[in-house]
Formats: C-alpha cells, sequence, structure tokens
C-alpha cells in the first residue's frame, strides 16, 4: 500500500537519517553501493503512538530492504534511540510520555545525523520549529513511500559526500571568500574570525554559494544540489532554511548585505 493512500494523523513526525560511510557519535556505519546508490540494510527505529500507522510505515519500509523496529510511546523511544543500534529514526512528535521535540533534543547532544521533519500541518510556525529544534528539512503529509525512501538516500548520500570532502587533502579544505573562511575538515564556517554555529544542512548551503559567488542561484537548484532531490519538494524549506542562515551571517538580516534575494529567480552571495 502507498503511503499517500492514508492521511496520516498527528501533528508532526521527524525522520532522522544517519549517516552513511563513517561513524556517528552512535557508532553506527552505513553503506553506499558501486552505482551510488544506497544499500538497503539499515535499521529503523519507528516511534509512532498509532500503532496503525506504524505498521504501515514499518510494513512499506521492509518492501524496500530496511529493518524496523517500533516504539509507541516518548518514553521507550528515546531510550531505543539512545542506546544505538539504528540507522535512521521516524519519530512522532505528539507522543505519550515525552514529546518528539524532546527527543530530537536529546539526540542531537549524542549525533550530528541529518532530519526530515515530517508535518501534517501547514502552518510555517510549526516547520520553523522543527528546523530550530535540528531538524534538516521537512515534508507535508500526504506523501508516497517512493517520495520517503528517495529522500531517505538522498541524505546518506549527502552525508557520504560530505565525508569524502573531509578527507581530501588539507590544502583543499581550507578556503576564504571575503568575510568568511570555510574548514572543511573541521567542518566549520568563520566570519571574521569568529565560529559560527551551524546546521548541517547551513554548512551545506554556505558552502555551496561560497564556490559560486555572485550567480543566482534558484530554489530548484539548491534544493537538487544541496538537499540531494532528484525531484522538487517543498521550496518554503530552502526559503526557511536561508532565512535561518541569515540570522546567523548577516549582520542586520532585514537589510542583508551577503545573502541576497533575486525576485523570482533565487539567491546570490555578494561580498
Amino acid at each position: 500500500m502507498d503511503f499517500a493512500a492514508r492521511r496520516v494523523t498527528g501533528a508532526m513526525t521527524v525522520l532522522c537519517v544517519r549517516h552513511c560511510g563513517c561513524y556517528d557519535a552512535f557508532g553506527v556505519k552505513g553503506a553506499i553501493s558501486k552505482k551510488g546508490d544506497v544499500v538497503l540494510m539499515a535499521k529503523i527505529l519507528i516511534v509512532e503512538d498509532e500503532k496503525a500507522i506504524s505498521a504501515l510505515v514499518s510494513f512499506n519500509l521492509k518492501k524496500e530492504g530496511f529493518e524496523t523496529a517500533e516504539a509507541y510511546d516518548g518514553i521507550n523511544g528515546l531510550d531505543m534511540a539512545l542506546s544505538g543500534g539504528f540507522d535512521l529514526i521516524l519519530l512522532d512528535v505528539m507522543l505519550p510520555g515525552l514529546d518528539g521535540f524532546e527527543i530530537l533534543r536529546k539526540v542531537r547532544q549524542k549525533s550530528n545525523v541529518p532530519v526530515i521533519m515530517v508535518t501534517a500541518r501547514e502552518e510555517e510556525t510549526d516547520k520553523i520549529l522543527g528546523l530550530d529544534t535540528g531538524a534538516d528539512d521537512y515534508m507535508t503529509k500526504p506523501f508516497s513511500v517512493r517520495e520517503l525512501v528517495s529522500r531517505v538516500k538522498a541524505n546518506i548520500r549527502r552525508s557520504a559526500s560530505t565525508t569524502a570532502a573531509m578527507q581530501a587533502p588539507a590544502d583543499d579544505n581550507k578556503k576564504v571568500f571575503g568575510p568568511f573562511a570555510i574548514d572543511r575538515n573541521l567542518q566549520a564556517l568563520y566570519k571574521n574570525g569568529v565560529a559560527v554555529d551551524l546546521s548541517q544542512r547551513e554548512y551545506e548551503l554556505i558552502c555551496y554559494f561560497l564556490e559560486t559567488p555572485d550567480r543566482v542561484i534558484s530554489r530548484e537548484e539548491l534544493m537538487e544540489k544541496v538537499w540531494g532531490y532528484e525531484y522538487y519538494g517543498d521550496l518554503r524549506a530552502v526559503d526557511v532554511a536561508m532565512r535561518r542562515m541569515r540570522e546567523k551571517l548577516e549582520d542586520n538580516p532585514a537589510e542583508p548585505q551577503y545573502f541576497m534575494t533575486r525576485r523570482g529567480a533565487g539567491y546570490y552571495l555578494h561580498f
């Protein structure tokens, strides 16, 4: 059954994808095939209090080659998530015992894995809250299993690419662009010599802009190149990420000097 065939109730879920090709804070290692596709042998923890939804998601993920485990409340979900052994966590926010946002905060203390937030609500404030809590992206219900799996694969490929960049020669990993300096070995960005606290998605977004300054980049291109999606998701994810990045990097986010908007075309970096 396609996941889009049923509308999932509940306020929000979060999809956490572990690093592939390197060990994260929990010591889990993923794999990629010679063709660059994800080897679907990952183990997924589904934390969802509605058992029918959990079973539906588990069934479809198993069809794609994943292993799954299920928890039906926040306390057990957190214990299982922190115990390690999982390559991906599907986490509902509205849970008995402990809400998903708090679980995500505690997971973030242990791991910097990519996070896709899945929400049944259209309010941008909910999506911004998820991103501020540590999510990298979001999807809106209902959605198809094909899109779910595609985004999982894209995030794993992106993590593997980040690992490869860290393994490049040291001289290739340190660059200066105007007031910004980037160290790919440390995955760190500095503005005027001061380190800037960025999420993984924000770091990859700034890297893409720094490689092509003064070129207008469409939201579709950013979704494809930075998010790694073969088809376009919700382009508002790009707008939210840009707003958050401006808040961290601009002296006055309301009047940006570096991350500029070309109305109807996209964004560009200028310095």
